[in-house]
């Protein structure tokens, strides 16, 4: 059987948008997150997680921060048997990053390298795998991967121009589940 992946934006995406969240009390998951991921995990989709953290790289938290929260994310979505595969994050910023995460590095959507390493590591094919965001940034690094894309209209999605369409809109992860994702 060939494997398929779903790559997932965190914040805006999975989690509530909270601007640089770095505590994990504050972690509250968007509407039918669990539902969703239920769904496409029985469907045999291996799941991962895509996120630029900038907040890391502008000095607003540490990396450390950042793998606190995502404990706690990844502790909440085993309570309900859900299985993240891998999270890959990029915390460097090309403006505004501070030392060593002043940085234009591939893995930083729009750029494709964090779905490209996980496409080469679990020998997955783009075109059996979607790209699923809030952003701009996560529909242009899912297409540069060569994905299918869907734009949930959560977290910063109301307010974005989106040069480059997405293949599909929905209104939230589950409603993508339901009526875009075989």
């Amino acid at each position: 059987m060939k494997k398929k992946a779903i790559f997932l934006d965190r914040d805006g995406t999975l989690i509530e948008e909270k601007n640089y969240l770095f505590k994990p009390e504050d972690v509250t998951f968007e509407k039918d997150v669990i539902p969703a991921l239920k769904k496409l995990q029985k469907a045999g989709y291996l799941l991962f997680i895509i996120t630029n953290q900038a907040g890391i790289g502008r000095g607003y938290f540490t990396e450390a921060d950042f793998h606190a929260v995502q404990k706690h994310i990844l502790s909440e979505l085993s309570k309900h048997s859900i299985t993240i595969t891998q999270t890959y994050f990029c915390p460097h910023h090309p403006e505004a990053g501070i030392g060593p995460y002043l940085k234009n590095c591939d893995d930083r959507k729009p750029n494709p390298g964090m779905i490209k390493r996980a496409l080469e590591h679990y020998q997955l094919s783009a075109k059996d795998c979607f790209m699923i965001g809030d952003m701009p940034t996560d529909i242009q690094a899912g297409k540069n991967a060569g994905c299918k894309t869907i734009l949930v209209q959560s977290g910063h999605a109301k307010n974005q121009i989106f040069p480059t369409p997405p293949d599909y809109t929905a209104t939230t992860l589950l409603d993508a589940v339901d009526n875009y994702i075989p």
